[in-house]
């Protein structure tokens, strides 16, 4: 299987991220999110896709934030959806490191993320205590908010994350 080709998302994958979120989450419904997130103003989400042939087969967004009383700023990581056929494949992590990459162009400080710190600890990324979520956390997810430096030069912050409006549902944030 050739590696797939990692380019920015644009309106014409709406259709095949309609169909991926809902095969790599079938307990969650994403799409509303991901749709919301796709909507914000040009330059607020870094969405890059994983095309394989003609086939859609990962996507990933990164969303820029602030952190309040800093200066600097801070992208989140989430989602990323990987097409279940194509899993355990080397996709996610193509679309991280691309991702990575990109932000390290930008001023962005970190890049934080909720998830499981086994798979992206592989990635550099720890957990963080310095940068709290928008939301209380349950205990058993501190180690799940983690975060990673960018950029040569990135210097620690800390305050709370300050994200855009499809962020702020609570929920997503919750078991």
């Amino acid at each position: 299987m050739t590696e797939p080709e990692i380019r920015p998302g644009d309106a014409n994958d709406l259709v095949a991220l309609e169909a991926l979120y809902p095969a790599a989450f079938p307990d969650e419904d994403l799409l509303p999110l991901v749709r919301a997130l796709l909507a914000e103003a040009e330059g607020a989400v870094l969405s890059l896709v994983a095309v394989s042939g003609s086939a859609l087969v990962g996507h990933i967004l990164f969303t820029r934030c602030g952190v309040e009383g800093q200066g600097a700023e801070a992208a989140l990581l989430g989602p990323l959806a990987i097409a279940p056929d194509r899993q355990r494949s080397g996709i996610g992590t193509l679309l991280i490191a691309a991702g990575l990459e990109r932000l390290e162009s930008c001023r962005t400080s970190r890049v934080l993320v909720l998830g499981d710190p086994d798979y992206y600890g592989r990635f550099g990324f720890a957990p963080d205590a310095a940068i709290l979520p928008p939301y209380r956390l349950p205990q058993d997810w501190h180690d799940a908010w983690q975060s990673r430096a960018v950029g040569v030069g990135a210097s620690a912050i800390s305050g709370r994350l300050q994200v855009p409006a499809p962020w702020r549902d609570q929920a997503l944030w919750l078991p």
